[in-house]
């Protein structure tokens, strides 16, 4: 029951996030958005790991915390957001993003002895067909076909970053607290996101309460709770389920969008959604063997 609970809250926050970039991207410099809200959690991370007297990993461990920040947090916020700034349409980067489950699967079994059984395999690719549905619309009016090479790349290597930072979390780190792992995580996020934004150069920043607003739901939802989420869920259900789990948050973003900014959200959208919807819950249905159990947090 906690982790199904701790499922369906973790899709609800992280699908606000495709909401929040909308909203604020108008009022501030995108890499400056990203550098304040990542510099911001870490220091409410921090605090929380010393009030819970949990100590900061040291040597390898706190090199592979700074590593899985550098990319779940630093390559895959910049570039995603530096793509959709550059002229990568938001439903292309959002099916981009849902090819990342696929990915985490086929490494978890060609490179963390995973063996997923054929039920999984499929409810993947039917939860993936079921998002490029929710997408095709948007796709559509975007024109995919004019992406610049540029956006394409940065795209796709922030998907890999995202992959690859939610596949370390399944080491010898499994074992630190949350709240530290976070603060760690964060911090290495924000360094990437700090030096974006002095080689962006652009600080604007203006100040409205949709900023503010957004920036605090950033920080308190999506990175503190959301990630902190995530880190949770792939340690006490693999790489491969918890990243499953991505693919339900296009369809429920396209639903959010329909209700704020009356985006249309036609017969093709929902049939999508329940595909996604079925084919996590299809692939979500077997536990993965493996050859090692996931270290328990501390």
């Amino acid at each position: 029951m906690i982790a199904a609970m701790a499922s369906l809250l973790f899709v609800l926050i992280w699908s606000t996030g495709f909401i929040v970039a909308r909203a604020m991207v108008p009022h501030a410099a995108p890499e400056l958005v990203l550098a304040v809200r990542l510099a911001l959690t870490t220091t409410l991370l921090a605090g929380a790991a010393l009030y819970a007297r949990q100590a900061l990993p040291r040597g390898r461990r706190l090199g592979l915390h700074l590593a899985a920040g550098a990319m779940l947090h630093g390559f895959y916020l910049t570039l995603s957001w530096w793509a959709v700034n550059n002229g990568m349409p938001a439903g292309v980067m959002a099916l981009l993003g849902s090819l990342q489950p696929l990915m985490v699967a086929v490494a978890s079994v060609a490179f963390l002895g995973d063996r997923l059984p054929a039920r999984a395999w499929v409810g993947l690719a039917i939860a993936i067909g079921g998002v490029g549905c929710v997408l095709l619309p948007a796709i559509e009016r975007s024109g995919a076909g004019s992406i610049a090479t540029g956006p394409a790349l940065a795209g796709v290597l922030a998907v890999l970053g995202m992959a690859g930072g939610t596949l370390i979390q399944r080491g010898s780190i499994a074992g630190d607290g949350i709240a530290i792992s976070g603060a760690v995580q964060n911090g290495g996020g924000a360094l990437l996101a700090i030096a974006a934004t002095l080689f962006a150069g652009e600080y604007r920043w203006d100040g409205t309460p949709v900023l503010w607003i957004g920036l605090a739901w950033s920080v308190l939802g999506l990175s503190a709770g959301g990630l902190s989420l995530l880190v949770w869920l792939v340690r006490h259900q693999g790489p491969t389920r918890m990243s499953m789990l991505l693919l339900l948050v296009p369809p429920l973003a396209a639903v959010e969008a329909w209700l704020l900014f009356g985006e249309r959200l036609g017969p093709v959208q929902l049939i999508g959604f329940g595909l996604a919807l079925g084919g996590v819950m299809l692939g979500r249905s077997t536990q993965p063997t493996r050859n090692q159990d996931i270290a328990e947090p501390a």
